[in-house]
């Protein structure tokens, strides 16, 4: 390396042998230090080298960590194609450095060849943007609840990024220390994130994201699926509807992996999607769904009890909802036969007298006539007679000696 060196000055040296000897000659100077240059690798780098009275000096540039000469004057001696010189009104010298790469960081010396060599240096810094180590960062995870779930994230870049982590859907992420103790953040620090004795609410997407200044930042997207058996949640297991109404059956599912849903009529027919059966399921999360079926125009053949069922890979759960009939305004009502006009021999022979001005003795009680009992066929069972007692046919007592004869037994 010494000896490149030792080539340069001479080189330089012998070019101006004997031109600038003279007395009274100016000799050059720097007229201001080199700036040091930090480039993004990719981008170009140019050093400016500013000299005042050059005369018939000339200036060189070598890459002092290596010695490597790599241009005198106007002339490129580095075999690098990305390397070119330029100059302005031979006081402003340029190195440029196109599609700056990592091996091109280090000290760069501008150089004029007086006796001694004048010399002034600058460091080109060549930053690189993050970038994740493919075989040391995480995929997508799956972990039983209560479990631990680990992934890592790991960057390259110049200088070191740093690494954090936050939720995707902005919750916070639920971090425990070595002694057990919970806490909630928004954002994690490091390379490696631990949730242990995860639940399902911690499940989603995690965002991995590293940075060290240098654009772009990078970041990349880690699934952590929490698996469990099927919950069934029914808010209401008692439903009542009049018939001819319409009636809908709520059951909420938790699962994960994402449960198979249906409904069955007790006791084991399966109910398929209808006109009369309108069915759905809403996703309300990643491990939460609500099922809903609506009976339309509710006939009697269709009381009883109905099974919500969620079936996953890890297990089933089933959830029964009882329908009953409650009265409405489309309910069955038993129209009594007409009153048929009876004469008075059928009451006896009290007449209601209505010309008696006696105040004790009339009153506001309805006429005897009107006191009836029916029977289902709506056949006359019960009269009342004129001294307010009532005479029962033949057909009642029969009926209430039966009704004594089954409590006996």
């Amino acid at each position: 390396m010494l000896v490149r060196l030792l080539i340069l000055s001479a080189a330089l040296a012998a070019a101006n042998t004997g031109k600038h000897a003279g007395v009274g000659v100016e000799v050059p100077e720097f007229g201001e230090p080199i700036t040091n240059l930090t480039v993004p690798i990719g981008r170009d780098a140019t050093f400016e080298c500013i000299v005042v009275n050059l005369g018939n000096y000339r200036v060189g540039w070598v890459k002092a960590d290596t010695k490597a000469i790599q241009a005198i004057h106007e002339h490129v001696i580095t075999h690098n194609s990305r390397v070119s010189v330029s100059h302005s009104d031979h006081s402003t010298w340029y190195l440029h450095i196109k599609n700056v790469q990592e091996e091109d960081r280090g000290q760069y010396m501008c150089q004029i060849n007086t006796d001694p060599m004048k010399s002034q240096m600058g460091f080109l810094d060549v930053v690189i943007p993050p970038d994740f180590i493919p075989e040391e960062t995480s995929g997508d995870t799956m972990v039983p609840e209560g479990g631990t779930a680990r992934v890592s994230c790991k960057a390259r870049g110049v200088p070191p990024p740093r690494v954090m982590w936050k939720r995707e859907d902005g919750q916070e992420i639920v971090v425990r220390d070595h002694t057990g103790a919970k806490s909630k953040v928004l954002t994690y620090q490091g390379e490696i994130l631990k949730l242990t004795k995860i639940s399902r609410s911690e499940m989603g997407t995690y965002l991995c994201i590293a940075g060290n200044g240098v654009p772009p930042t990078v970041s990349k997207r880690i699934h952590i699926s929490v698996h469990f058996h099927p919950v069934i949640q029914v808010p209401n297991q008692l439903v009542g509807a009049p018939l001819g109404t319409d009636v809908t059956l709520e059951c909420y599912v938790e699962s994960s992996p994402k449960s198979i849903n249906y409904w069955v009529k007790d006791p084991g027919e399966l109910i398929i999607p209808s006109e009369h059966h309108e069915m759905t399921v809403r996703q309300k999360s990643m491990f939460e769904a609500e099922m809903t079926m609506t009976i339309k125009n509710i006939r009697r053949e269709d009381l009883g009890s109905y099974i919500c069922v969620a079936k996953n890979s890890l297990g089933d759960v089933e959830s029964k909802i009882r329908l009953y009939e409650i009265p409405g305004n489309d309910r069955h009502v038993y129209q009594y036969p007409d009153e048929r006009i009876t004469s008075d021999d059928e009451y006896g022979t009290e007449m209601y007298d209505e010309d008696l001005d006696n105040e004790n003795i009339k009153s506001n009680r309805v006429p005897d006539r009107a006191n009836k009992w029916y029977a289902n066929d709506g056949k006359i069972i019960v009269t009342a007679s004129s001294n307010g007692q009532n005479l029962l046919s033949a057909a009642f007592v029969k009926t209430i000696f039966f009704l004594h004869m089954l409590t006996v037994v």
